[in-house]
């Protein structure tokens, strides 16, 4: 059955900048809503748990479940955007999204805000990856394309530090409930817009074969290894649940290779990944995601058990990285069409590398202007040109008819990056302190070994970062498209959809 997507137009989009902006601005609206409710609840935490009587041990499930289902589902969300219609799935994911954040707020028990989260998840990826499929088929080539990815690249580093921001506000002024209760009036204004500022694309016989398999094991698959590294602080890194739930899920996801590489119409076409630039993109999007993630959620808990801040506190705390981010990448967005796109990844992580290395030294006695702030600023500078570069670096070469596939791979490793750097990271960072400690009870003793195991694991983010700048100058070298300007670069073929 075919699969072609049906447009009305196959010319490049010709938009001024006055028609672009708004439906830039309702892209930019819905996925900062589901970039934003990965990290919004962290501040939240400790109300959310005394409300609703989470175990100890539970209450980490506010986070990873809506992280699950969203990284869990992303490329089956791009793949069914390409084959059902863009904007089909973009209403339909935002209306879950919307419900779920209704349900989340209206959660009388633990049980029913976990469920509530994977669906906010599951909305979330069907909307991200549509959105950015309907971007880049918005946008010609060159300048406007990449000031468009400019914006959208920084939503990811943006929308981490500004969730922790509007969690602390939120939850101290409003309880709770309202940050999920501000996502429900704004999707429906994105909803009730959407028709009229977005093209819409159409399935041209009918509904197309789907491969159904491969999107089951590849999302289990990923899902099990997330569960299975979530779980390591309690089951242990060597214990038999530990390697046996590792154990299942690369035997699912070994799975989904030989199931799409024998599928008349795969959920991935394995040979995209014969593109360089996309292929090294998502590597280095997964590992510098990782880090990102884990440095958020430590900086959290370092500034409220050791410093004592509370949410509130916090979260303006971090307000000059959600500044320095927006600013760099606006920045950095002008500068890739001067520079190429590999200079500019190479300065980011660099930067940011470095901004890392400074945070291997935090003192117990930390001291914002100090021990904070400066770090906050450089890691901005590296956040902003890096996620600018990765994202441009991963369309480069991708035809339209696999937008929303390459949009969904990006996603994917953006989202399951930081679940697994926040696992792991923070798990190495308790496995030290624990070790250090041992069966000491004393405060100071307790905040040493709290602070040491910060220490050792934004150490062990320092090698992360160096293995993406191996990735970056080894793996792209040789490749023309990493140094090209980002304004000869061809990244999708543009059409205007039927409206």
């Amino acid at each position: 059955m075919s699969q072609t997507i049906q447009s009305a137009s196959s010319s490049p989009a010709n938009l001024s900048q006055g028609q672009s902006r708004l439906p830039l601005a309702l892209l930019c609206a819905a996925q900062f809503m589901v970039v934003l409710d990965a990290t919004i609840v962290l501040v939240a935490l400790p109300s959310i748990g005394g409300a609703l009587k989470f175990a100890p041990q539970d209450l980490s499930w506010v986070v990873t479940a809506y992280t699950l289902f969203f990284g869990g589902f992303l490329l089956l969300g791009g793949r069914a955007a390409d084959l059902f219609g863009r904007r089909r799935l973009f209403r339909v994911g935002l209306a879950i999204f919307a419900f779920g954040s209704l349900l989340c707020a209206l959660s009388p028990s633990s049980g029913l805000l976990v469920a509530a989260r994977a669906l906010q998840g599951f909305g979330a990826a069907m909307v991200s990856p549509a959105a950015l499929a309907i971007l880049m088929t918005l946008f010609g080539e060159g300048e406007a394309r990449n000031r468009a990815l400019g914006v959208w690249g920084a939503l990811g580093a943006v929308g981490a530090a500004a969730g922790l921001l509007l969690g602390g506000i939120l939850t101290t002024w409003l309880g709770w409930q309202s940050i999920f209760f501000v996502n429900v009036p704004i999707g429906i204004v994105v909803l009730a817009l959407t028709p009229r500022l977005l093209p819409q694309s159409e399935i041209a016989d009918g509904v197309p074969d789907f491969d159904f398999p491969g999107a089951v094991t590849l999302t289990a698959g990923l899902v099990l290894l997330v569960y299975a590294i979530v779980g390591i602080s309690s089951n242990g890194w060597l214990s038999a649940t530990t390697l046996g739930l590792c154990g299942i899920a690369i035997a699912l996801l070994a799975a989904f290779v030989v199931i799409e590489s024998r599928a008349k119409n795969p959920l991935v076409r394995l040979t995209i990944f014969q593109m360089r630039s996309l292929t090294f993109a998502n590597l280095i999007s997964l590992i510098l995601s990782a880090t990102q993630g884990a440095m958020f959620f430590l900086l959290t808990l370092y500034m409220q058990d050791i410093l004592r801040y509370s949410p509130l506190r916090t979260g303006f705390a971090l307000l000059p990285v959600a500044i320095g981010v927006t600013v760099f990448s606006n920045l950095a967005s002008r500068l890739v069409a001067r520079f190429g796109i590999k200079p500019l990844m190479i300065i980011g992580l660099i930067t940011f590398g470095f901004a890392l290395a400074l945070l291997v030294r935090l003192p117990v006695d930390g001291v914002y202007s100090r021990d904070l702030l400066p770090t906050f600023l450089i890691a901005s500078v590296g956040m902003g040109c890096s996620f600018v570069a990765i994202t441009i670096g991963a369309f480069a070469g991708v035809p339209d008819q696999d937008a929303g596939l390459a949009s969904g791979l990006i996603n994917t490793t953006q989202q399951f990056g930081s679940a697994l750097g926040i696992a792991i990271l923070g798990t190495i960072a308790a496995s030290q302190a624990q070790s250090v400690l041992g069966s000491s009870t004393e405060t100071p003793a307790i905040l040493t070994a709290q602070v040491g195991g910060y220490q050792v694991a934004f150490a062990v983010a320092v090698g992360l970062v160096i293995v993406t700048l191996l990735l970056a100058l080894f793996g792209l070298n040789g490749n023309k498209l990493a140094n090209q300007r980002a304004s000869d670069v061809r990244a999708v073929p543009s059409a205007t959809p039927a409206a």
